[in-house]
This record gives C-alpha cells, sequence and structure tokens, in this order.
C-alpha cells in the first residue's frame, strides 16, 4: 500500500519527525532510545514518532532480539524525491536543468542552501564510509 502524497507531506510537516529520518540517514539503523538520547526527547516520543513514519511507510524495524533497529526505506524516500520533483516550480521538470528559467534572488538563495545542505551530507556519508571500511 503507497501512502498518498498529501500524507506523506503531513507525516514530514512534524520537525522532530524529519530530524529522525536525518539521524537515521546519516547514522544508519538505531533503536528507539538512541534516537531519544541524540534528539533529546523521550524514548515514549520517539516511539510515537516511528509508528507513524512506519505507518507512511518511510521507516522499517526488525526485531533482533530485544533490540528493534529502525532504519530508512530507501525506496520510500526515492518516492518522497521523485514526489518533490513533481511539484518543484523551478521548471527544470527534475532534470536539473535551470538555463530554461529565469532564476529570482529567492531561486538563487534556495539553490545556494540546497548545495551547502548536499556537502554536509555528502561529508557525514564520507564519515560513514570511513567509520565501515576495515582498519589497514
Amino acid at each position: 500500500m503507497q501512502t498518498e502524497p498529501a500524507e506523506i507531506f503531513k507525516v514530514l510537516s512534524v520537525e522532530t519527525r524529519v530530524r529522525i529520518i536525518e539521524l537515521l540517514k546519516g547514522r544508519g539503523p538505531l533503536g528507539a532510545k538512541d534516537i531519544a538520547a541524540t534528539i533529546g526527547i523521550t524514548t515514549a516520543a520517539v516511539s510515537q514518532h516511528l509508528k507513524i513514519l512506519k505507518q507512511a511507510g518511510l521507516v522499517r524495524s526488525e526485531r533482533k532480539g530485544y533490540w528493534i533497529p529502525y532504519s530508512i526505506d530507501e525506496k520510500a524516500m526515492e518516492n518522497c524525491r521523485q514526489l518533490l520533483t513533481e511539484v518543484c516550480t523551478c521548471g527544470c521538470q527534475g532534470s536539473g536543468n535551470f538555463s530554461n528559467c529565469e532564476p529570482t534572488r529567492s531561486d538563487r538563495e534556495a539553490l545556494q542552501k540546497y548545495a551547502a545542505e548536499l556537502e554536509n551530507e555528502l561529508k557525514t556519508v564520507q564519515q560513514r564510509l570511513e567509520e565501515l571500511e576495515p582498519s589497514k
């Protein structure tokens, strides 16, 4: 069952849920206690947010004994990216080709902010890769 686009936007309209997604994206599978400690909210609150994210299909979990690690559902995240591309107002139609549009100052600022976010994300991914590489 695929979640409706409006429902996805509603689920992601809560900042804590977006923070949980970012944390799972950057650090990989985590339990509710680890997420709570990192974000600074109660485990019960994290559990409620995870329940909603899981119902929306954005995260998944698989019990491992007493530990239940949560992780991002990559396919669902790709669907979100496609959905955002469809509603993008820059005119690129997901191609990234901005030559057909006249960018405004706010467009330029938004793109600069996005570039900075991508750079930070790339650093996080590179750090994760270094952590996962066996010691030489």
